[in-house]
């Protein structure tokens, strides 16, 4: 995960916003992570404009602040969040941004606390804590309990359980896989959380784990892939200590996401060798036994049924057959030549 790292590193700090309500400055600081938005482009999405119209009043009671378009961190979060939607960004409407006061002693605490697991971290692991900013999808009602009681004493946001026990995010330029799990309440509306989470160091969970702490004390973290991660998951023994929520959007889409994710890998026409899944699992029927030849097929029947993403089934189907004999399999598929 070093290059993943890197790219934060390249660019200053998430640096020291200014975000101005009616009564005084506020200020917030982060030493750990940044965005990096020299190289995020995106118009300004008339689409995706701030409004009240939905009601807001339990947040803002929970000691969150709103942020308004000209703050600093408003601009920078949206113009952030937007540019990585792809199509779907001129399609969010209402986008609201708020922000974690950290109001009283005992969020004050989390923050102290935070900042000493980052310390720790940083001990155990040469000087890199490797902490990150990553989206979590969660209810309103989720939320007001975070933010009033933290993660641990409100049940888990929910989320399919198919990598262990604990509280998955997405990177901070993934947003899509969190929007896609973010329920829509009643008006419409999908909230996330915008969040810093210390992953130490990472191990890869594979799908339908059950795990629920890390493997061993050389570990802190799981991900879906060490060197392109789209989920972190954070234990449930670590989530009060390792996850801070900073920040909270919320944001109209439409209702039926489909024709939104995976456009761009759709539209791009492959240049290596590939095969259909029905096509793969009749040529690897020759290689593999019944039962993991119907375990594949289970599999593909759940993500035609949307239970599973294609990138879950790739997982599994590579986990299942191993690297080696796929590719195998795909290339002399392709040019039509017998394995040996």
């Amino acid at each position: 995960m070093a290059d993943n790292q890197n790219q934060y590193n390249n660019f200053p700090v998430f640096p020291s916003f200014e975000t101005q309500n009616s009564d005084k400055s506020r200020t917030f600081t982060s030493n750990s992570t940044s965005f990096n938005d020299a190289k995020s482009v995106v118009s300004d999405c008339e689409s995706a404009v701030s409004g009240p119209s939905f009601d807001q009043s339990c947040l803002l009671n929970k000691g969150l602040i709103r942020l308004f378009p000209g703050d600093k961190a408003h601009d920078h979060i949206k113009k952030r969040f937007l540019s990585n939607l792809g199509s779907l960004a001129a399609h969010a409407k209402d986008l609201i941004i708020q922000k974690n006061g950290f109001a009283g002693v005992t969020w004050q605490a989390r923050q102290q606390s935070f900042q000493i697991f980052i310390k720790a971290m940083e001990k155990k692991h040469g000087g890199n804590a490797n902490v990150k900013y990553a989206w979590c999808p969660a209810t309103r009602d989720e939320i007001c309990k975070i933010v009033e009681h933290g993660f641990g004493h409100c049940g888990l946001p929910q989320n399919s359980g198919l990598y262990g026990r604990g509280v998955y995010l997405s990177p901070d330029d993934s947003p899509m896989d969190s929007v896609k799990n973010a329920t829509v309440d009643k008006n419409g509306v999908r909230y996330l959380m915008l969040c810093r989470v210390i992953l130490g160091k990472a191990e890869v969970v594979q799908p339908g784990s059950k795990q629920c702490h890390p493997s061993s004390d050389e570990f802190d973290s799981g991900v879906d892939d060490l060197w392109s991660p789209k989920k972190y998951i954070l234990w449930s023994t670590h989530i009060n200590t390792h996850i801070l929520p900073d920040f909270v959007l919320s944001f109209r889409a439409p209702s039926s996401l489909k024709g939104f994710l995976g456009m761009q890998d759709r539209l791009k026409i492959p240049t290596s060798p590939w095969i259909s899944f029905p096509a793969l699992i009749s040529a690897l029927s020759k290689y593999l036994s019944p039962t993991s030849i119907n375990l594949i097929r289970k599999y593909y029947k759940d993500h035609r049924d949307k239970k599973i993403s294609r990138r879950e089934l790739i997982q599994f189907v590579r986990q299942i057959v191993g690297d080696k004999l796929l590719i195998a399999v795909i290339k002399c598929s392709r040019i039509k030549v017998p394995m040996k």
